[in-house]
């Protein structure tokens, strides 16, 4: 039986330790929150999963000692903010054992992104990432999904592939630990607009629209950070785009949507009652998109519309009255285009 570690007690970290159980894995979950704690281990729920029961054989503590004890592999699954404090807190109890980075998302502080964050933290463990289209409501209750497990060990991928492959979860293994990580943390930037624009009531050529340019920033920010222009083009970038974008599991789409229909940001977080990365991802991706000076007018319009006080309408206005551009602009640039 694998034993495996799951720290955080959120929906994704839930899901994923639900999943693992019926895999036959033995689970333990870290969670900061002693609430939490006493609802998984004593009635068997997680108060973001409300439809699911908790089989028995995970266990819950808040001593990451504990939890680590024994444990064959590590997946990582807290908010993005939250991500070095945590590894800080368990780092000394981690010896050979893999950490998969299964959370979305940038350290604000340093525009990192998470997997360089647990790298610098635990410079001589194997480092990977797992992403992909998925929900947590889904997976917990064994919807067939596809997911993607990157790393620069072959070993450590193989690993995972091992553990979490079966009948309802197709693996595939990259080494675009870079690209798959930017995917899935860049997207709910472009998710968070979809929300917005739905918000605005707004129609499906504008939903189409978004998608198909936001998918063009996406991989263009990550190209620029070492990602691999076709890893964009699979599961972890178009794949998790559609996916977030279209679906009311999403909390990118939820906030957005809220915003659309008038309410403050912070009306809009206490209602969605969860972390919402696209907020932290549109801030990163601004900020750095000015320093490598790389054009990204969608995630340019959410930042005016999170940090500069901007109308939403007016945001969308701009982007369509922006200057003309061509479609393949690679093409174009190039001398291509005849």
């Amino acid at each position: 039986m694998k034993k495996v570690s799951v720290i955080g007690s959120g929906s994704w970290g839930v899901a994923l330790a639900i999943y693992l159980a019926g895999q036959g894995c033995q689970v333990k979950i870290w969670s900061f929150s002693e609430e939490e704690r006493d609802l998984i281990n004593n009635e068997r729920k997680c108060k973001f999963l409300p439809k699911v029961v908790i089989p028995e054989n995970i266990y819950c503590s808040t001593d990451a000692k504990e939890v680590l004890e024994d444990t064959e592999l590590i997946l990582h699954v807290t908010p993005s903010k939250f991500t070095r404090d945590v590894v800080k807190k368990y780092k000394n109890y981690v010896k050979d054992q893999g950490v998969i980075i299964c959370s979305k998302g940038f350290e604000a502080s340093s525009l990192k992104t998470l997997d360089d964050v647990a790298k610098e933290e635990l410079p001589n463990s194997k480092i990977g990432v797992l992403s992909g289209p998925s929900h947590a409501e889904e997976v917990s209750v064994f919807v067939p999904t596809a997911l993607v497990v990157a790393s620069e060990s072959k070993e450590l991928a193989d690993e995972v592939v091992d553990i979490f492959k079966s009948d309802k979860m197709r693996m595939y293994t990259s080494k675009d630990v870079k690209g798959v990580e930017l995917g899935g943390a860049l997207k709910n930037i472009i998710a968070f607009c979809a929300g917005i624009s739905a918000g605005l009531g707004l129609g499906d050529n504008t939903f189409a629209a978004l998608l198909t340019r936001g998918l063009v920033e996406i991989s263009r920010l990550g190209v620029a950070l070492g990602g691999k222009k076709d890893t964009f083009y699979g599961l972890t970038g178009l794949g998790d785009l559609i996916v977030t974008c279209s679906s009311m599991h999403s909390r990118n789409r939820r906030a957005g949507i809220l915003m659309g229909q008038g309410k403050s940001l912070q009306e809009t977080l206490d209602e969605v009652q969860m972390v919402v990365e696209g907020i932290t991802a549109t801030e990163v991706a601004y900020k750095i998109s000015r320093e490598l000076n790389i054009d990204m007018p969608i995630t340019e319009a959410i930042y005016s519309v999170l940090y500069q006080g901007a109308n939403p309408n007016e945001a969308v206005l701009e982007l369509m009255t922006r200057s003309k551009k061509h479609e393949m602009e690679e093409v174009v640039n190039n001398g291509l285009f005849r």
